[in-house]
């Protein structure tokens, strides 16, 4: 049945967000899950929580928001939890950002800001990344006019996996207009092991316009949970919780969230182990003749340009599913040992070259 109901042209003319493919039979190493399920204790939490769900969860997430601010070492004024990060992204743009001002943003970066900006009524603003696969900040800080009010630094960055340096993020933080709110998205924080690559939240305590973003999706294994959280100043913080929607992070979530915090050593240790293999599976594709680049994250990104899409479907005929970005790369998730063999073997049997 059709309708004369108006909706916003702008929203229709939106890109889909497009997830990671899951194929029946096939290892999925297309969404940078982590390859293990959530620890017995926290599956013992949340099914404790599952008798009270008749009732509706604590809106602001408050115990969850004292959690993180004690383990943190920050104010609990200036934390923020939401229903993932990537909705954490949409309210720093609603709540800093009027109509028409500007989102700036590496590109490739992660695929869900410009169709966020977008929603939120900004403008978004792309940048490309260096040669190298990095964001190039100075130009970034050159693309900084009157309009611009939020820049997003993905560090490590989502889909090549590449990493902004201590050195050359401080004279780009140094540099930005006090009113351009610049928010680090560190959803992969907890899988670099490089020193110089630095963590966020020390620029937040040492500059006034400078926010972080973390998830439990990622090394914290709930994905499928949808909890993040977010650290920034006092005034944007309090922006953001205006424009949250409503009890959208569940009951299960902040319980899930908290009992993998009492289980933090025990889970982070999963990421040692996937960092080294991380480190296995690079140099293996670096052998095969791949041009992989240097990763601080739980993925690999092949720079294949037009030949992506056949590497994908390549792949998938090995019962691999990766994640295409057509006419750039595919991004390929970490997995288990023998998970990543088999990718492996696809890779060595797809020309590395032309």
């Amino acid at each position: 049945m059709s309708s004369s109901v108006p909706t916003r042209a702008d929203v229709m003319s939106l890109p889909s967000y497009v997830p990671g493919r899951s194929v029946p039979g096939a290892i999925k190493l297309a969404s940078n899950e982590v390859p293990e399920g959530p620890l017995p204790s926290v599956a013992e939490a949340i099914a404790r929580a599952a008798g009270d769900v008749n009732r509706y969860p604590d809106m602001g997430a408050w115990a969850l928001v004292d959690r993180l601010a004690s383990d943190l070492g920050v104010p609990a004024d200036q934390v923020a939890v939401g229903c993932g990060s990537v909705s954490l992204c949409q309210q720093f743009v609603q709540a800093v950002c009027e109509p028409g001002q500007e989102a700036l943003f590496a590109w490739r970066s992660f695929e869900a800001y410009p169709i966020i900006t977008r929603v939120a009524n900004a403008t978004p603003v792309t940048v490309p990344l260096d040669a190298g696969h990095r964001h190039d900040l100075d130009a970034m800080l050159a693309a900084i006019t009157p309009a611009t009010r939020l820049v997003f630094v993905c560090n490590p960055n989502n889909p090549t996996g590449t990493a902004v340096r201590r050195d050359q993020l401080t004279r780009f933080l140094d540099a930005v207009p006090d009113d351009v709110l610049v928010v680090l998205d560190e959803a992969y924080r907890e899988f670099v092991t490089d020193p110089d690559v630095p963590d966020g939240l020390g620029f937040v305590r040492s500059h006034p316009n400078v926010a972080v973003l973390r998830t439990f999706s990622k090394a914290y294994g709930l994905a499928g949970l949808r909890v993040g959280y977010a650290v920034g100043p006092e005034e944007v913080i309090k922006a953001v919780r205006k424009v949250y929607v409503a009890f959208s992070v569940n009951s299960l979530a902040q319980t899930a969230a908290l009992a993998s915090l009492d289980a933090a050593d025990e889970l982070l240790a999963r990421c040692s182990d996937i960092v080294r293999e991380r480190g296995r599976v690079r140099d293996a594709l670096v052998a095969a003749g791949y041009p992989v680049p240097e990763t601080e994250a739980n993925f690999v990104w092949l720079p294949l340009g037009e030949r992506t899409t056949e590497f994908a479907e390549h792949a998938l005929q090995h019962k691999v599913v990766v994640r295409p970005f057509a006419g750039e790369g595919a991004r390929v998730t970490i997995g288990t040992p023998e998970q990543n063999d088999t990718f492996l073997e696809a890779a060595r049997t797809f020309p590395a070259r032309e």
